[in-house]
């Protein structure tokens, strides 16, 4: 199913605005949760994709169940790109078609998977927790790049982890999800432990670098976004 990205009245127009509002529903961010259990219920995966010369932003959502990792629903949302770019506020651009693309599912979402960041955002508050005050919902962030914070390589092993580390702060996890691949940034959106951010992360990633609901989110809004005609 496809909707239409409508931008919420009083969306954010200038970086001064939306800094206030990241620093406003930041002390919202629920940390003493542990979230579902790994493996069960249903697990949600949600990417943007752009078309900038066309002012085009797409996203999707695919629901996987989280035993088996087969799809169970998807949707996807078009609309026009809500905020320019810019580091540390790109929430604000990809929020608004996120969450039209969940509240188009058939289901209800379960945990939800974010291509980004919770935690680990210079201000503490990035797409997964951002997306999480919003909708209530429990939130992970699962980055390509480590983002702006050090690491140490975690070991060669599927598991192996390392901190990622603001100054002394943990604000994610490098976590190896395929022995001897490159390690993926997790990090907490909203009620759900780090902990079990990386159990959920490495469940969902059995063969490959990336959790299959990124992959099946990125290549359905990659597909959509081709399909539009905005």
């Amino acid at each position: 199913m496809t909707t239409t990205v409508r931008i919420p009245a009083g969306w954010p127009a200038t970086e001064e605005r939306a800094r206030a509002v990241q620093d406003e529903l930041r002390g919202r961010v629920v940390l003493d949760e542990p979230g579902p259990p790994p493996g069960t219920g249903r697990v949600t995966g949600v990417d943007v994709a752009y078309d900038d010369e066309r002012d085009v932003v797409v996203a999707a959502a695919v629901v996987l169940d989280a035993a088996t990792l087969d799809v169970v629903a998807e949707s996807t949302a078009v609309g026009r790109v809500s905020f320019p770019y810019v580091p540390g506020l790109l929430a604000f651009r990809e929020i608004p078609a996120v969450m039209a693309a969940l509240e188009a599912l058939p289901c209800a979402p379960g945990l939800v998977v974010c291509d980004g960041y919770g935690l680990a955002h210079p201000r503490r508050f990035g797409l997964a927790s951002h997306l999480g005050v919003l909708t209530g919902l429990p939130t992970i962030g699962v980055a390509k790049s480590p983002f702006t914070f050090a690491h140490e390589e975690p070991g060669t092993p599927r598991g192996s982890s390392s901190p990622l580390l603001a100054g002394e702060e943990e604000v994610g996890r490098a976590l190896r999800t395929q022995a001897g691949v490159k390690p993926v940034f997790v990090s907490v959106g909203h009620r759900v432990t780090l902990e079990n951010a990386c159990a959920h992360t490495l469940h969902l990633a059995p063969r490959f670098r990336l959790p299959e609901t990124t992959r099946h989110a990125d290549a359905l809004c990659r597909r959509a976004l081709k399909a539009t005609t905005t």
